[in-house]
């Protein structure tokens, strides 16, 4: 039997604990000033989460996202090439599939033109054929070959990564073990780990990754983008200072009850999870030259 002091402690936590069930402390609230549980009872029904911590209305939302963002500092678009991994041009000579005068040639005439892949201009000059450097970047990458017509995962089976991620970097869903929540992601020029990060953080699954044909590729995504019904909403070029306010007003038109994001490159891949109906999807591309100087004004203004 417990004695009357323990009794009594045990009462008082559970007490505490279920007043917290019923009234959740808010983030940013709660932080600051010790509400009484029937103040904070009021404010519960439109309450959303963050990353596990319930905010209680719009302006509390906004401000802990404008911190959020703040942490993120956006990376590159894509992922270095570690200073390890060999050049791709230097694993094609290797392989006696180029010519130390052809690599020349392509570089140069990459220097010239100023943009596109160096896979793309052997390509065009007829100096390495598409398996040839697919084969190349996969060696570079550490990463298996996905060799012919390979089938594309079913619609009902396809993880929900919107499309225009999938676009921008070049990758697709390839196969998918529900019992060990593995995904097999295919990519074309080379892994972005900030991606497959974000899919891990957003939708649970572990990666695995692989190499496949440009063009294979591109004929999945097309045929992905005309079978897939989605109203996932896509924001070009968006001020920093105005990813917070967005991400409060969609969560307020879907009464969104949690709000999960995670970085992709210059990409911000933002989920709203709703009661009774799928998650909306939102992704907002930012100009990378405005992200740091525009950082401390959305916090400036997300306290004022």
């Amino acid at each position: 039997m417990l004695k009357p002091a323990n009794l009594i402690q045990s009462l008082q936590d559970t007490r505490r604990n279920l007043w917290m069930k019923a009234a959740p402390l808010c983030g940013v609230c709660d932080s600051v000033t010790a509400r009484r549980g029937w103040h904070r009872m009021r404010g519960r029904s439109n309450g959303v989460y963050l990353h596990g911590i319930r905010y209680c209305g719009t302006e509390c939302l906004e401000r802990a996202l404008c911190d959020e963002l703040a942490k993120e500092r956006y990376g590159p678009a894509r992922s270095a090439v570690a200073a390890h991994r060999i050049p791709l041009g230097l694993i094609l000579v290797s392989r006696q599939q180029l010519s130390a005068g052809q690599l020349r040639i392509a570089l140069a005439e990459q220097r010239a033109a100023g943009r596109r892949k160096l896979g793309e201009w052997l390509r065009e000059l007829g100096f390495a054929t598409e398996l040839e450097i697919t084969a190349a970047l996969a060696r570079q990458w550490s990463c298996p070959v996905l060799r012919g017509e390979a089938a594309m995962i079913s619609r009902d089976r396809c993880p929900a990564i919107p499309l225009a991620l999938l676009k921008a970097f070049q990758m697709m869903p390839v196969e998918m073990v529900e019992a060990t929540r593995t995904l097999l992601v295919a990519f074309s020029d080379g892994v972005d780990y900030t991606v497959l990060y974000a899919i891990q953080s957003m939708l649970g699954y572990h990666t695995e990754t692989c190499l496949v044909n440009a063009s294979l590729l591109q004929a999945h995504l097309q045929t992905l983008a005309r079978i897939r019904v989605s109203d996932d909403v896509v924001f070009d070029r968006v001020q920093h200072s105005e990813c917070a306010q967005i991400i409060v007003s969609y969560a307020g038109k879907v009464a969104a009850k949690e709000v999960r994001l995670a970085r992709c490159g210059n990409h911000l891949w933002v989920r709203l999870e709703r009661p009774k109906r799928a998650a909306l999807n939102l992704v907002l591309s930012t100009p990378p030259e405005t992200l740091l100087t525009l950082l401390p004004s959305a916090i400036a203004a997300s306290a004022s």
